[in-house]
């Protein structure tokens, strides 16, 4: 992966200087799939008082919208991302004209979280991890090492805010996923699998958390059109593996045909789904 430079904490160590521009899956995911989850997001500052001064710690912050939105309630933020193509675009949003971002905030790559502590030791107020987990196999397992790195840079008591799919009865969207599943089982590469009730509070246990308390947030999933929605979906990782089972062009199709009870008469897609937010303590 390529990207350009990548914006750093005032206590980060020099600058990443990279090259060429991120690419259009990156892109499709910060032009089309992501938005999808900003009533995720908001919810999730509302509840915590997300606000002016609040120290904000986002994990898996992708390209950077979240971050955007929190540095637009004031709050000082810093993200990491093991994805260097969506930091490329992090970092271009929170620097752009008119971004509401502190100076001292900004993104590195999750293998520098060492550098994302606060000058003089002071800690966080809030760590978020808002890319929704419980949806491809693994994924929350992989959550486990930036809690690890990311807890001790919190303050004592910190609420940490792990994300995931509700129900698949909940999300529309779920039957589409199962394209994944199905591509990928025939050479077994792991793809979509079935969001699990405690998805959560297992990761949180595994990273001594205290659970306080949860909710539940409807983030339909809306596109202009199928080739569109095929693209945003696509963005997401969830079908690597049944790419790797088969090829795009068979996945793009098979994606398009599921999407089909989801086109309205006007060509939009729709799509209701339920995702669902736990707050943990330190």
């Amino acid at each position: 992966m390529t990207r350009t430079l990548v914006q750093h904490h005032t206590n980060a160590g020099p600058p990443l200087a990279v090259a060429s521009e991120p690419s259009a899956r990156a892109r499709d995911w910060a032009e089309i799939q992501e938005r999808m989850l900003v009533p995720l997001y908001e919810a999730v500052y509302e509840r915590l008082e997300v606000r002016a001064g609040t120290r904000l710690l986002g994990l898996g912050c992708g390209s950077g919208l979240a971050l955007l939105m929190a540095a637009g309630r004031g709050a000082r933020v810093m993200g990491v991302d093991s994805d260097e193509e969506l930091l490329t675009l992090a970092s271009a949003r929170l620097a752009a004209p008119g971004s509401t971002s502190r100076p001292s905030g900004g993104v590195l790559p999750t293998s520098r979280m060492a550098e994302a502590a606060l000058p003089g030791g002071v800690p966080y107020d809030v760590i978020t991890a808002l890319q929704p987990i419980g949806c491809v196999a693994g994924d929350a397992k992989g959550l486990a090492p930036a809690l690890d790195s990311a807890i001790p840079l919190a303050g004592r008591g910190a609420p940490v805010v792990l994300t995931g799919w509700g129900p698949p009865e909940r999300c529309a969207t779920a039957g589409v996923l199962r394209v994944a599943g199905r591509l990928a089982d025939r050479l077994r590469k792991g793809g979509w699998r079935p969001a699990y009730r405690d998805d959560l509070e297992e990761v949180a246990a595994r990273a001594g958390l205290k659970p306080d308390g949860s909710g539940r947030v409807s983030c339909p999933f809306g596109y202009a059109d199928t080739e569109s929605a095929v693209r945003g979906l696509m963005s997401t990782g969830v079908f690597d593996g049944a790419v790797g089972a088969t090829d795009r062009r068979q996945v793009e199709k098979e994606i398009a045909e599921a999407l089909h009870p989801h086109v309205r008469k006007d060509g939009t897609v729709w799509m209701p789904n339920v995702f669902r937010y736990l707050i943990a303590r330190t």
